[in-house]
């Protein structure tokens, strides 16, 4: 019997962090946020959601920012 399995990623979530400021060009407004699940897939069906990946990227200087560079304006903004 063959079994098909691994790993394969979900649909991309965004939102735009308008009233933030990119640390690294002090830009306001052009920070957006980025969250897409991975899924463990069974006969490319997705079975279990294994990790999340956030990232935010300035769309004026392109920096990207992945969950553990986020500063407190981020979170604070991606928590409401």
């Amino acid at each position: 019997m063959i079994l098909f399995f691994g790993t394969k990623p979900g649909k991309k979530e965004t939102k735009a962090l308008t009233h933030v400021t990119c640390p690294y060009c002090n830009q306001t407004g052009t920070l957006t946020a980025v969250e897409q699940p991975n899924y463990a897939h069974l006969f490319w069906i997705p079975i279990f959601n294994i990790n999340n990946v956030q990232y935010a990227e300035c769309s004026h200087c392109k920096k990207v920012y992945y969950k553990e560079e986020f500063t407190p304006e981020m979170e604070q903004t991606l928590s409401k």
